[in-house]
């Protein structure tokens, strides 16, 4: 069992297009889900503390288009050390 007292660093990582006037390619989407999977096997192991889904819909000439994305909150017992902040 988890317990949230052992965390100590908290990483925030957004999967997803969450800035309509920004729009992310597909390979810094696919990025920012290595960097995920690196944050929950890599050490030290993180763990998945919170989610935030969100989405919005957009009017682009007639046509509508949802943009969603997911963040994660990852949290660590200590800050890795190959996890640069940008």
């Amino acid at each position: 069992m988890f317990d949230l007292s052992d965390v100590k660093y908290i990483k925030r990582v957004v999967v997803g297009s969450d800035n309509p006037n920004q729009m992310r390619s597909e390979a810094q989407v696919e990025e920012a889900r290595a960097l995920l999977n690196r944050c929950l096997t890599d050490t030290p192991k993180g763990t998945i503390v919170g989610i935030e889904k969100s989405f919005t819909i957009l009017q682009i000439g007639e046509h509508q288009v949802v943009l969603q994305w997911l963040c994660y909150h990852v949290g660590f017992p200590r800050k890795p050390i190959w996890l640069q902040e940008n």
